[in-house]
């Protein structure tokens, strides 16, 4: 009981870092860019075709708090990171994971998710078990997108590290190779835990996973060098988690999202 005042006392120093006033951009408008096609962080709704997602409602939020507005454009993947080192868009977002790579491209915020690299695989799969007895069998195919982290895993964390290897069908968007899993043009296509739970809540009966985790990944916003936006945007991350907001949002789209399709 003693201690009580202590912890109150301290808890009374970390509220005002906790609330701190967040920058005013004025009303700035950002260019925001995605792919709309990785579930359930940023895809098409179904009925009405507005882009939605946990990316969409996070960076919104953000904005809202900078006292700004979004304009949001659409671009694939292999594209993405160049049109934001370019300026053509002034933050990108698509699930991007943070590497030593891209950062010699790009600026990264803070992390808002992390997440792990699983084999995602039709429900009635028995022919493999993991990534090993997956790498045994050379007729089985990993379907993936070039220049992801789904497709480096692939290359060197199951295969053989070789970029070339006829093993690895190439397309052009994440959702396609979702696709041709589901109907037997490839046996496993990896991704996050996250959009791992999106394809198996949305698709009841449809998909599993298999085996351990392959590796653990941090996602970030991508900005063009230089970006006034990347501290603005790491605070309202910080508030965004500290608040209990990030965590609303990954309950919305990760659990409650899934549970009603």
């Amino acid at each position: 009981m003693k201690a009580l005042p202590l912890i109150a006392a301290l808890l009374a120093l970390a509220a005002p870092a906790a609330g701190q006033e967040l920058p005013d951009l004025g009303g700035r408008t950002i260019v925001a860019v995605t792919e709309n096609a990785y579930v359930p962080l940023n895809f098409a709704d179904p009925k009405t075709g507005e882009g939605i997602g946990l990316e969409y409602d996070l960076f919104n939020e953000i904005a809202k708090r900078l006292n700004a507005q979004v304009d949001w454009e659409l671009a694939s993947w292999d594209v993405m990171i160049q049109a934001v080192r370019d300026g053509q868009f002034d933050v990108g977002m698509d699930g991007i994971t943070i590497n030593a790579e891209r950062e010699e491209q790009i600026d990264f915020s803070d992390p808002y998710l992390t997440s792990q690299q699983l084999m995602l695989v039709r429900a009635d799969e028995e022919r493999f078990s993991d990534a090993q007895s997956f790498a045994s069998d050379d007729q089985l195919l990993v379907g993936a997108q070039a220049g992801t982290t789904n497709f480096y895993v692939a290359v060197y964390d199951m295969l053989d590290g070789d970029e070339a290897n006829p093993r690895i069908k190439l397309f052009d968007t994440f959702g396609a190779s979702v696709q041709a899993l589901a109907s037997g043009d490839v046996d496993t296509v990896l991704m996050d835990q996250t959009s791992a739970n999106g394809y198996i809540g949305a698709n009841p009966g449809a998909f599993k996973v298999v085996g351990e985790a392959l590796g653990t990944e941090e996602f970030g916003f991508i900005f063009t060098p230089g970006s006034d936006l990347v501290e603005p945007v790491n605070a309202a991350i910080a508030a965004i988690k500290a608040d209990g907001t990030l965590a609303a949002l990954e309950e919305k789209w990760f659990y409650q999202y899934n549970a009603a399709q």
